[in-house]
């Protein structure tokens, strides 16, 4: 049985199937060009809100980037890190990985085989686990490694991850946008096509296991 199983992992993948995986790559690339994240703040002092959006090589702040310097100042306040370009130096390798999934399904609609497919798909899984665990941990050392002689003292704090969260006098959202969505799209895309591949394996299994117990019948 396991015989059978490897040498269904050697079979090439149905013409279909290599198409979608290849239109697969549209949502993937359109990715780069869409903010993943937004957080976002309302307070009576900003009655229009502050925002910031994060990008897969950026971070954009609201009203032509006037907002990140408004976070700025508010965290120097209570001691939170800057929003500069060694805050962003964590999206530098996204961009990479986007760029290698993208090659990668590619390569996999091209010429791959079933064994192809299960690869991406644990590779897609694993870029986007780490990615989102690692913005995770960047919003909890941005709330917990306060300057202890800032201004303003401040209990530290998880950032809001998914939703609302009061801190202070600010309402904080934070939500994922096109760019997580786009990325969320090529994911289950890829999802499917594995479990299309192992549920027609499993069909011809059985068929060639009927098949099998017929010749034994006749013989």
């Amino acid at each position: 049985m396991l015989t059978k199983f490897y040498e269904f992992l050697n079979q090439p993948m149905i013409f279909k199937a290599r198409i979608a995986l290849a239109l697969l790559v549209v949502p993937l690339v359109l990715a780069f060009t869409a903010p993943l994240w937004r957080i976002s703040m309302v307070a009576p002092q900003y009655p229009q809100g502050l925002s910031m959006d994060v990008y897969a090589y950026k971070i954009a702040g609201g009203n032509d980037g006037q907002d990140i310097k408004e976070i700025n100042v508010l965290n120097h306040y209570i001691g939170m890190h800057r929003l500069d370009a060694t805050a962003s130096a964590d999206l530098d390798w996204i961009p990479f990985a986007l760029g290698a999934m993208a090659l990668l399904a590619l390569r996999t609609a091209a010429v791959g085989n079933v064994r192809d497919v299960i690869d991406m798909l644990v590779v897609t899984g694993y870029v986007s686990l780490f990615a989102f665990g690692r913005f995770v941990y960047r919003l909890w050392v941005f709330g917990h490694d306060l300057d202890p002689h800032a201004p303003m003292k401040v209990k530290p704090f998880m950032p809001v991850i998914i939703g609302h969260r009061t801190v202070a006098n600010f309402e904080t959202y934070s939500y994922p946008q096109l760019g997580s969505w786009l990325l969320l799209v090529f994911g289950l895309g890829v999802a499917a096509l594995t479990v299309w591949h192992l549920v027609l394996g499993r069909k011809r299994a059985r068929a060639s296991l009927g098949r099998g117990a017929a010749v034994a019948v006749q013989g």
